[in-house]
């Protein structure tokens, strides 16, 4: 992890805001501000998966070059603040996590919690919601919001047969042509809503695609695929085209009411 005296809670890669896309990546990174030190956790919980979604910074910045495209990146560890869950949710600054006691979050108070929301969790939305602005205005129709993660091979105890997997919600117009071009590599297996569930009311594509009637799609990446700079280099390379033919789709930015399998928008 590095440290700075100041710590600004999202980086900025710049694109062609004209093309219509917008990346996000809510946990690239596992850095803390120096006033929170370690949250009281040795070193090695920081290279595990509760700290960040190893690899995706590497892919989202490839990704990014390739296909010329601005990305808003979160730079604070999941530890300190969830960027995606919503403000209400239970799992916003956990306690526990996979089986590891976070000190330095247990236990919290009210006014700590807010501060956590208005110094890394709302500026970093913020800057999300300023880049889709500025995506939608430059390019003249609606943007493409698409989101990279990854997960875990293995999960309390249990294989993860997928590479790969597709997030959403209901609107499908991004994630099924996504799916369909992923699982054209007979090598793939492709998981459609798997390992998670794409409906989480409150979390980022909710608060900056659904609501907004914008096509989107997270993509969940397993992590020992993108460990290294070859595997992450390799997996940009796949999604460049595929990204790049779903963003030509002309349904892909127009404004549309879905709606949300967590309940109404």
């Amino acid at each position: 992890m590095t440290r700075s005296a100041i710590f600004a809670p999202f980086d900025i890669i710049e694109g062609d805001r004209k093309r219509g896309i917008v990346l996000v990546a809510d946990h690239a990174h596992r850095e803390l501000p120096e006033e929170y030190g370690d949250l009281g956790l040795p070193a090695s919980e920081f290279d595990r998966h509760i700290a960040y979604d190893i690899g995706v910074a590497a892919v989202t910045a490839r990704l990014a070059g390739l296909i010329g495209a601005p990305a808003v990146m979160a730079r604070f560890s999941r530890l300190l603040i969830d960027p995606n869950r919503g403000e209400d949710d239970p799992t916003l600054i956990r306690q526990l996590y996979d089986g590891t006691v976070v000190p330095g979050n247990y236990p919290m108070a009210a006014e700590e919690r807010e501060r956590r929301l208005d110094r890394f969790y709302r500026p970093y939305h913020d800057a999300v919601a300023a880049m889709v602005a500025s995506v939608a205005h430059e390019s003249g129709g609606a943007p493409f919001i698409f989101s990279v993660h990854s997960f875990t091979p293995v999960m309390q105890g249990h294989v993860r047969p997928w590479h790969v997997g597709v997030l959403w919600d209901m609107d499908h117009r991004a994630p099924w042509p996504l799916i369909e071009m992923l699982a054209a590599d007979q090598n793939l297996v492709v998981g459609d809503n798997e390992p998670y569930d794409g409906a989480l009311r409150g979390d980022t594509m909710f608060r900056h695609a659904i609501v907004n009637g914008f096509a989107h799609a997270l993509i969940e990446i397993r992590q020992d695929l993108i460990a290294d700079d070859r595997g992450a280099t390799e997996w940009a390379e796949r999604l460049a085209p595929i990204v790049d033919v779903i963003n030509r789709r002309a349904d892909i930015h127009e404004v549309r009411q879905f709606g949300s399998r967590t309940g109404p928008v």
